[in-house]
């Protein structure tokens, strides 16, 4: 409801020393706007958009319900009652559940069916697979894969544009790659943020690809940082309004999106090669990582990846991707409700803090419910085993793969 304030009325005299101080003021307020021109314009905070579409047969209102898990993350969402999604999942097989969980790594065409054929989830494809092929041939082998699965999958990509784009940059498949985040704002601001994105989006779907792995919502520390060349830049309230705009283009397109990397690099290294420590204090990513995770979730982001990073003021034993504490704060304290995706379990950084358990295993009791992996077979059979030997609730299973099916009924691939 808006409160409207009756308008105060003011004195002749007020009026008369108004209008003094304005004559008075004019001048003074051109010189500073000449003087200012020199400099660096500011970046003005992406307008809220009001147009998101969503489910006809969702709400954002809907009651939360907690599901009991095996480790210390807690408020884990479930989704609205839906009719479609509850069935789906009643005529799954424990199985079959687990491989919804999976989110394969593909740089394989013939692979990428296989994982399809088996059940998983949905595949994370790298260029090679688009490599030398003409749209029409692209749009064949995405529907090869949709044909080959039982449930339908996301098929992603990381399109972030600048150093890492997947699709784009076929010359077949457009004429020029897509551009990073920095590089599309200054080509003409929030205008130009949109326009990039629902061209990105339309260019996605019309491949048959319904998810990006993106965008990227961490903040470095200086330019010089490892997620430097991705990221929009070193201001996080400007990052958070770049999240917001792009966000809510995605949403409009019914592209899937995927806020990373939780809980911010910040100016962490590599974790594709070895481990990364990042030795900040609490306050610092409550100031400032945290806030363009928040606008994206504002936003409705549909998921969320957790990065591999050990951040030592949340957990200074574990990863990230493997800390219930992390998760945690991102359910709890940051009201997360959708899917949470482990950034990819085969990497180096991973692999050490594991203490001999399958990654997969480990992945899912910290809280993840879509495992980014290459090990298709090996991580179902061990979750499957973990399930059947209490390690892990059949509870926690279910509540991830509805959030699962939840998403891709968002987006319109689960009718």
């Amino acid at each position: 409801m808006l409160l409207v304030q009756k308008k105060k009325e003011r004195s002749p005299l007020a009026c008369t020393l108004k209008k003094r101080w304005l004559y008075l003021a004019a001048p003074l307020f051109v010189i500073l706007m000449l003087c200012g021109c020199a400099k660096m314009e500011k970046i003005e905070p992406y307008p809220p958009q009001t147009n998101i579409i969503l489910p006809q047969d969702t709400a954002q209102t809907t009651t939360q319900t907690t599901v009991e898990t095996t480790t210390a993350t807690t408020n884990v969402y479930t989704p609205p009652e839906d009719a479609v999604i509850v069935s789906v999942l009643d005529n799954m097989t424990l199985r079959e559940k687990v491989s919804q969980m999976m989110l394969v790594s593909c740089l394989d065409e013939d692979l990428a069916r296989s994982y399809a054929a088996r059940g998983a989830g949905g595949l994370c494809l790298f260029a090679k697979p688009f490599e030398g092929k003409t749209p029409e041939q692209v749009r064949i082998m995405t529907a090869s894969f949709q044909n080959a699965a039982r449930y339908p999958m996301l098929i992603a990509v990381d399109e972030e544009g600048g150093t890492v784009n997947r699709v784009s940059i076929n010359p077949l498949l457009r004429e020029k790659k897509f551009q990073s985040p920095k590089e599309v704002y200054e080509a003409g601001g929030w205008g130009q943020v949109r326009t990039d994105t629902e061209d990105k989006a339309n260019f996605l779907l019309n491949l048959g690809i319904n998810s990006n792995l993106a965008p990227v919502c961490d903040v470095p520390q200086s330019n010089w940082d490892y997620i430097a060349p991705r990221s929009f830049g070193l201001d996080a309230s400007d990052t958070a309004s770049y999240i917001m705009a792009v966000v809510t283009a995605m949403r409009n397109k019914r592209l899937g999106s995927t806020l990373k990397h939780f809980p911010g690099y910040g100016g962490s290294g590599d974790t594709h090669q070895n481990i990364a420590y990042d030795n900040r204090d609490y306050q610092t990513f409550l100031d400032r990582d945290f806030k363009p995770f928040r606008a994206g979730i504002d936003a409705g982001a549909d998921s969320v990846m957790v990065s591999h990073n050990i951040v030592k003021c949340m957990d200074p034993d574990q990863p990230a991707s493997l800390s219930p504490e992390v998760h945690r704060i991102l359910r709890e304290e940051l009201q997360f409700r959708g899917v949470i995706i482990s950034d990819d379990l085969g990497m180096n950084a991973i692999t050490k803090f594991t203490n001999g358990e399958n990654p997969a295993v480990a992945a899912v009791k910290a809280g993840n419910d879509l495992l980014c992996y290459s090990d298709f077979d090996s991580a179902v059979e061990a979750v499957v085993a973990a399930v059947e030997a209490g390690e892990i609730e059949q509870s926690q299973i279910d509540a991830s793969v509805l959030r699962i099916l939840y998403w891709k009924r968002t987006i319109g691939i689960l009718k």
